[in-house]
């Protein structure tokens, strides 16, 4: 029996040791100056190549199959919150036609040709505006011959911007919301909040925050910062519902008798080339 010479064991292992770190230098010192794998090399590489892919196979479609899922799972949600949307539709299309055949009713019961937010749009090209009225008036190339009349509403930029005052054959003057003329009429509004409805009149401009001022708020409602404002279509002028613009903010008026709303309008007055007249259609019978 052989004896066992662990010095023989360790020399061999050197001796291995030192062809492996001679290959890899040679390898190396190889691939440098070729700038390519030798043979060797390269079937080392091949072959944790293969493994790697053989091991990674298993987490990989783990993971696809984790995201097809998660895509499923999505795509359904999005399936049901569309179909809930569908029946709010349908069911608003239905409401609409269902109060649409009653205001018709309503009409022909009270013989009204028209109502309170029937209008029709006349087109203008502002021809006019001058430097000392900058603020307050401008002229356009509508008039009576086109069906315009004094006290008109005027819309520009999807809000409210004034009333015509001065009709002429072949144009019209208008006086702007941001007018400092205490006698001019004043827009009867309604303010939707929350709350409910409440009522009153624009009654000035706040050339300093650039906000429109509404007083005479009726009904002891909750307006806040935010809430809608339109033309209520009181006072036989303007139609309702023509957009003036958002509330901004409440303070209260002069000896706390009173609300003002500072309104923020959806128009702006300074950039104004094209406008569009509003020809309100009220007709009943006496």
């Amino acid at each position: 029996m052989k004896k066992f010479n662990p010095n023989k064991n360790i020399f061999i292992l050197l001796i291995l040791a030192i062809i492996a770190v001679a290959l890899i230098s040679i390898t190396a010192a190889s691939r440098a100056k070729e700038k390519n794998t030798n043979l060797v090399q390269s079937a080392i590489n091949d072959t944790v190549s293969v493994v790697d892919r053989v091991v990674s196979a298993p987490s990989r479609l783990l993971k696809h199959s984790s995201q097809s899922l998660t895509a499923l799972f999505n795509t359904y949600d999005e399936n049901e919150a569309l179909k809930r949307k569908l029946d709010k539709y349908e069911a608003l299309t239905l409401q609409n036609k269902n109060q649409q055949k009653e205001i018709e009713q309503l009409k022909e019961e009270l013989q009204l040709k028209q109502t309170l937010t029937s209008y029709e749009e006349v087109t203008a090209n502002v021809i006019t505006r001058s430097p000392d009225t900058w603020q307050n008036i401008l002229i356009v190339d509508k008039g009576s011959s086109d069906g315009i009349k004094s006290n008109m509403a005027v819309m520009a930029q999807k809000g409210l911007i004034g009333r015509v005052i001065e009709v002429n054959a072949h144009s019209a003057k208008i006086e702007l919301l941001t007018t400092n003329n205490k006698d001019t009429d004043q827009f009867p509004i309604r303010i939707t909040s929350k709350d409910g409805e409440s009522f009153g009149l624009l009654s000035k401009y706040d050339g300093k925050s650039q906000l429109l001022v509404a007083s005479k708020i009726t009904e002891n409602k909750d307006i806040k910062a935010g809430d809608v404002v339109q033309t209520s279509g009181l006072g036989g002028n303007s139609p309702a519902n023509l957009p003036i613009g958002t509330i901004s903010k409440i303070e209260p008026a002069s000896y706390g008798l009173d609300r003002e709303v500072y309104i923020k309008p959806y128009a702006q007055m300074y950039d104004l080339s094209v406008v569009t007249i509003v020809k309100r259609m009220v007709e009943a019978s006496e």
